[in-house]
């Protein structure tokens, strides 16, 4: 099961995330500093998953509202994540900011897999984090 679910969370972020960064590199070239473009693309592609990988890849049929909020929890968590990568290798290192927000784009994922698996959308015997969403007695 996880693997297939792995498959199409990797489809769906494979595509997203093209797109995304082609938007994100056409910004940076025309508008936008590296870190307002991420943040631009960052939430386009945060409601874009929802939306997909609610339905595709974890098929989830739980209430909406409780796993959006999850979800959103999760990528801020992935925000603050890209964020300071950029800080500490862009500012700091000088790094070149497209190297950067590459490699971010390879990493972070698999931490945000694990936590939409068994956090923002779990399966009644999946979810080992369900200490999180119960309200106490």
């Amino acid at each position: 099961m996880i693997g297939r679910q792995f498959i199409r969370y990797a489809a769906i972020g494979l595509g997203l995330n093209v797109a995304l960064y082609g938007a994100y590199l056409l910004l940076t070239y025309s508008l936008l500093g590296s870190r307002a473009a991420m943040t631009c693309t960052y939430c386009t592609g945060v409601l874009a998953g929802f939306l997909l990988n609610r339905r595709v890849t974890f098929r989830y049929h739980g209430g909406n509202f409780g796993a959006l909020l999850r979800y959103v929890a999760t990528y801020v968590i992935g925000y603050v994540i890209n964020f300071v990568t950029l800080v500490i290798f862009v500012d700091g290192a000088d790094i070149a900011h497209e190297r950067v927000q590459g490699g971010v784009i390879l990493t972070l994922p698999v931490l945000l897999f694990a936590l939409q698996k068994y956090w923002v959308f779990p399966t009644p015997a999946g979810n080992d984090f369900s200490f999180l969403t119960r309200s106490a007695p």
